[in-house]
């Protein structure tokens, strides 16, 4: 009895010691993660008149907040609008900063206006969106990381939505930049973001815009007008696709497709819209994503089952039906050649257009297909003449807004850029030059709602024409209806907005315009 009682003794004066010594780590903050969220950390008692380690203690904690603060998708913009003079008075200075992408004059200008670039412990989305669309990728990498002194800690969040209704993101894909999708890739931007709000066609992902900005590239519209459903005509296509001058295209495509998710719905919406162009796109940058989880038969077989449905004796859709058919057999072809095709264009990047062809022409007779030899006239593989200064450019329309003021810098800019590198790149195929010599930005997806429109003097005349943004609204609604329809994975599909109507393609806008003409 005496040894029980002597054991429970010693049991309590061990408890006792731990409890002790707990209190007294407690106490010290030993051993504890300390968060800087916790109310208790934000009090610290010093002398009244060391208010210099007053002033060091409110930094360290700022610099503990502002590290916390997670990439998370954040939407509305957190800016106010009282905020945004701030940056569009020193944006006539961080244009030219971002064009020489300096991180020096950069971090100059940061500590000259640092309100002007931030909010609430965050890089604000305007500098983000700003430093994306001059494509500066070593100011974006300084911003992302937040670890230069003179930042404070503070860093740009690629996941906050801007004023416009876009991301970051949407911004790299509207710019066809690999190198800055990969990079806000790597600081957790998210793939699956959509726009937002009455400033943008809505509900669009990234990999929508660079997909659409791509239908307009000049090999395509100059030789796939108007679209059509027959076999010569996907060949046509096939071999357009793998020219050297749009794999900075499907590059871009690819990149964001390895990253969105139900990248089978997305694909079906572009079937069922009866988009082929579109995609072919997705179905060639994106094969082996859709390979390596055994795809192809799944949307193979949807096609077969949907063309069924349609053949049901009473039904009138002989049309429709044609066109599911030569989609079928577009699929079947990227099921076949697609890897080969994908091999090659990867692998000869300068290549002249004649070899191209007939190398196409030959990986395809190789997998069992019949295409010809003759589709494309060489003479209609002509890049947009882009040799003009800024001088060139022309404005259209009202200036109703601070953003179109920066668009219009911005384009400026980019323009510049590209005559820059026009005198210094004599030949082959120069990214930056690629983009601009076959792209036609001011017809960007991104732009398309603004009050602004800023026309190189090399655009078309009928594009010179700028339409009411209502009348063309309406207009476009009238010509496309939304069709209710179930994605493969039987989720109603993503892209059933109203404004799914204004993705319109080119050769519906010259269609238009045609029609404003004669009215």
């Amino acid at each position: 009895m005496a040894e029980t009682d002597c054991d429970n003794q010693s049991m309590q004066s061990k408890v006792s010691a731990t409890r002790e010594k707990e209190v007294v780590q407690t106490a010290c903050h030993k051993d504890i993660t300390e968060s800087p969220w916790d109310p208790s950390y934000l009090f610290m008692v010093h002398d009244e008149s060391d208010w210099e380690k007053v002033i060091e203690s409110s930094k360290q904690i700022t610099v503990r907040m502002a590290k916390a603060l997670p990439n998370e998708i954040r939407i509305p913009d957190p800016t106010p609008d009282y905020m945004r003079p701030a940056f569009y008075s020193i944006s006539h200075r961080l244009g030219p900063v971002l064009k020489k992408d300096s991180v020096r004059c950069f971090l100059r200008l940061f500590a000259e206006s640092p309100k002007a670039m931030t909010w609430y412990l965050n890089i604000n989305s305007e500098t983000l969106t700003c430093i994306v669309s001059h494509d500066a990728l070593r100011c974006a990498k300084v911003v992302l990381e937040g670890k230069m002194r003179k930042l404070n800690s503070l860093h740009a969040n690629p996941n906050c939505i801007n004023s416009y209704g876009y991301f970051a993101l949407h911004e790299a894909a509207e710019r066809f930049s690999v190198e800055m999708i990969k990079l806000l890739f790597r600081h957790g931007a998210s793939a699956n973001v959509r726009t937002v709000g009455d400033k943008v066609i809505e509900n669009l992902l990234p990999l929508h815009v660079a997909i659409e900005n791509t239908c307009m590239h000049k090999y395509l519209e100059d030789n796939l007008s108007p679209p059509q459903y027959h076999r010569d005509y996907i060949y046509k296509l096939i071999h357009l696709l793998c020219l050297p001058e749009m794999k900075i295209f499907l590059d871009t495509i690819r990149l964001l497709a390895e990253k969105t998710d139900n990248l089978v719905d997305e694909l079906w919406n572009y079937i069922m819209d009866r988009k082929l162009v579109q995609t072919s796109l997705l179905l060639l940058a994106a094969q082996k994503q859709i390979r390596k989880h055994d795809l192809f038969n799944t949307i193979m077989y949807r096609i077969y089952r949907e063309c069924y449905t349609l053949g049901l004796p009473g039904d009138d859709n002989g049309e429709v039906q044609k066109q599911l058919e030569e989609t079928f057999h577009l699929v079947s072809i990227i099921s076949r050649a697609g890897e080969a095709l994908d091999k090659y264009i990867q692998a000869h990047s300068e290549v002249p257009h004649v070899e191209v062809l007939q190398h196409v022409s030959s990986i395809l007779k190789e997998f069992g297909l019949s295409p010809k030899t003759d589709y494309i006239d060489i003479r209609n593989l002509r890049p947009y003449n882009c040799k003009f200064s800024i001088k060139g450019f022309h404005e259209k329309g009202l200036v109703h807004a601070t953003k179109e003021l920066t668009e219009m810098s911005c384009m400026n800019a980019a323009e510049e850029k590209v005559n820059v590198l026009r005198k210094k790149v004599t030949g082959g195929w120069d990214p930056t030059c690629t983009k601009r010599s076959f792209f036609p930005f001011w017809r960007s997806v991104l732009g398309s709602r603004g009050n602004v429109r800023v026309y190189p003097s090399y655009a078309a005349p009928d594009e010179n024409m700028v339409l009411d943004g209502e009348l063309l609204r309406k207009r476009m609604s009238n010509w496309s209806s939304p069709m209710n329809r179930v994605g493969l994975t039987g989720k109603i599909p993503q892209l059933t907005s109203t404004h799914q109507s204004r993705r319109y393609s080119t050769a519906a806008f010259k269609a238009l315009v045609k029609v404003l003409k004669n009215a």
